[in-house]
């Protein structure tokens, strides 16, 4: 009997100690609008893009007829335009980095 009780004993306390292990861990939360925040970002990038390539353009159609008009302006118009391309383009980069941070939070 004293045995039997021993016995008993052990496996309750093997088993109360390894009642951790069949706990289940709590369920990461789902994004179900992935889908949603890519599709928005993407035309939300694709704005800036049309927005940037705009601009450029209207940039280089001003640079050009300003190097037209006079001649002896155009180096200085024409560091003034590479100035302005390359901040716009910076925006068009930054519109990016905005939205990768926003698919992958």
């Amino acid at each position: 009997m004293r045995r039997l009780n021993l016995i008993f004993m052990v496996v309750a306390g093997v088993l109360m100690s390894a009642m951790t292990v069949f706990a289940q861990a709590p369920e990461a939360a789902v994004d179900h609008n992935a889908g949603y925040k890519a599709i928005a970002a993407g035309v939300g990038f694709a704005i800036a893009v049309v927005g940037g390539a705009l601009g450029q353009s209207r940039i280089g159609a001003a640079a050009c007829e300003g190097a037209a008009r006079n001649p002896g302006a155009a180096a200085k118009i024409q560091t003034m335009m590479i100035l302005g391309l390359a901040l716009i383009e910076s925006l068009v980069l930054f519109a990016l980095l905005v939205v990768f941070t926003q698919v992958w939070k």
